[in-house]
C-alpha cells in the first residue's frame, strides 16, 4: 500500500514537474529572442545560427527552471492530494504527512543531483553559444595581433599567439609598478615559449628597468623568466564575455590571480557558490512548498498559484539581495550564496513541524 502511495505521489510530481521545466525554456528563449533578434541580424548571422545559439543555451534555461518547476510541482501536487482528501484518507490508514513527502523529498535529492551535473555543462554551452552570436571561430589555436591584460595590470602586445605548441613571437610585456613592487619594468623579446611549471620563458630581447628618478637600465637577455606571469596558452585566447561562460575551475583560476594581484574577487566566487545554491535550492524548495499546500481552506489552482508564484518571487529577491550584499563585500561569498537556502529551509522546516501528522 505504501509503495503504491509512494509511486503514485512522485509521478504526479514528476508529471508537473518536467511540464514545466520543458515549457518554462521555451518563454525564457522567447523572451531573449524578442529582446536581441534585431542586434544578431546586423551582425550578419543567419537564421540557423541563432537558432543553433540558443540549442547550446537550452541548458542555462532549464538550469533556471529547476527550482522554480519544484516548487510548482511540489505544491500542486500536496495541494491536489489535500484538496481530494487523500492525505487526510492516508492519516486514517496510519501513515503521517510526513511519510507523505519521503517521495517529494527523494525527487528533490535526486533532481538536486541532476541540477548539479547540469551546472557543469551549462558554462561550456553557453560558450558555444555566445561564440555563434560574436561570430567566433569555435576551436581555434591561434590568435594574431591582439592586446593582453592581466589581471595585475601588466599588458601584453603580440604579433602572434599559438597555443600547440604554445608560443609567443616578437612579445612586449608593460610591468607596472603595482606588479613588481619597485620600479616599472619594459620586457620585448623575438618569442617566448611556455612551460607548465615555470611559466613563460622570453628569449632574445631586452629588459629595461624605469625607476622614477634614476636612470633607465636596459640588459639584454638569451632567456628571461617572466616572473609572476603564469597565464596558460588558451587564456591568452579571446575571452568569455562574462563569468557565466566560465567552468569553475577558470573561476578559480581567475580569482586566485585578481586576489595575488591585490583585487577583490567577491563577485566571481559569489557567482561560483551561486550555482551550487542553485542546483540545490530544488530540495530545500520541495521541504518548503509541500507543508505550504496543506491548507484545503483555500482555493484550488488558484491558491496553488498563488503559493508558487508569491513564494518564487520572494526567492528571487532574496536571491539578488544577498548576491549583491556579497558583490559589494558586505558579506561573505559563501553566506551571500547560501542565505535564501538557509532562510527556506528553516521556513520548510517549521512548516513542517506544525503540519498535523
Amino acid at each position: 500500500m505504501i509503495r503504491i502511495l509512494d509511486v503514485m505521489i512522485a509521478k504526479s510530481f514528476l508529471r508537473i514537474f518536467m511540464l514545466f521545466v520543458l515549457g518554462a525554456p521555451l518563454l525564457f528563449v522567447v523572451g531573449d529572442v524578442v529582446e536581441n533578434v534585431d542586434r544578431y541580424f546586423d551582425r550578419g548571422l543567419t537564421l540557423g545560427e541563432v537558432a543553433l545559439a540558443y540549442v547550446f543555451i537550452l541548458p542555462e534555461f532549464i538550469s533556471w527552471s529547476f527550482p522554480i518547476a519544484a516548487l510548482i510541482a511540489a505544491v500542486f501536487t500536496v495541494h491536489s492530494m489535500t484538496q481530494h482528501l487523500e492525505v487526510m484518507a492516508a492519516k486514517a490508514g496510519g501513515i503521517s504527512f510526513h511519510r507523505l513527502m519521503a517521495p517529494l523529498l527523494a525527487m528533490g535529492l535526486l533532481l538536486t543531483g541532476g541540477g548539479l551535473l547540469l551546472n557543469e555543462i551549462v558554462p561550456l554551452a553557453k560558450r558555444r553559444s555566445g561564440q555563434i552570436l560574436r561570430s567566433e571561430q569555435p576551436g581555434r589555436q591561434w590568435r594574431a595581433d591582439f592586446v593582453f591584460k592581466a589581471d595585475d595590470e601588466r599588458t601584453l602586445t603580440v604579433r602572434r599567439l599559438t597555443v600547440v605548441p604554445p608560443n609567443l613571437r616578437q612579445v612586449v610585456m608593460e610591468v607596472p609598478v603595482t606588479a613588481t613592487g619597485g620600479a616599472a619594468e619594459h620586457v620585448q623579446a623575438r618569442e617566448a615559449h611556455y612551460d607548465s611549471i615555470r611559466g613563460w620563458n622570453f628569449v632574445d630581447g631586452y629588459l629595461r628597468v624605469l625607476p622614477d628618478s634614476q636612470a633607465v637600465l636596459t640588459f639584454y637577455f638569451d632567456s628571461l623568466r617572466a616572473r609572476g606571469f603564469g597565464e596558460h596558452p588558451t587564456s591568452l585566447l579571446e575571452q568569455p564575455v562574462d563569468e557565466d561562460e566560465m567552468t569553475v575551475a577558470e573561476i578559480d583560476r581567475m580569482a586566485t590571480n585578481i586576489t595575488n594581484s591585490g583585487g577583490d574577487a567577491s563577485r566571481l566566487l559569489v557567482k561560483k557558490q551561486q550555482r551550487k545554491a542553485i542546483a540545490v535550492a530544488t530540495l530545500v524548495i520541495v521541504l518548503f512548498g509541500g507543508p505550504l499546500a496543506t491548507s484545503s481552506r483555500r482555493g484550488g489552482n488558484a491558491y496553488g498559484i498563488g503559493v508558487a508564484l508569491g513564494s518564487t518571487i520572494l526567492y528571487l529577491i532574496l536571491f539578488r539581495l544577498a548576491g549583491a550584499a556579497g558583490t559589494a563585500g558586505t558579506a561573505s561569498p559563501l553566506l551571500a550564496a547560501w542565505l535564501p537556502n538557509g532562510i527556506f529551509l528553516v521556513c520548510g522546516l517549521i512548516l513542517l513541524k506544525r503540519v498535523r501528522t
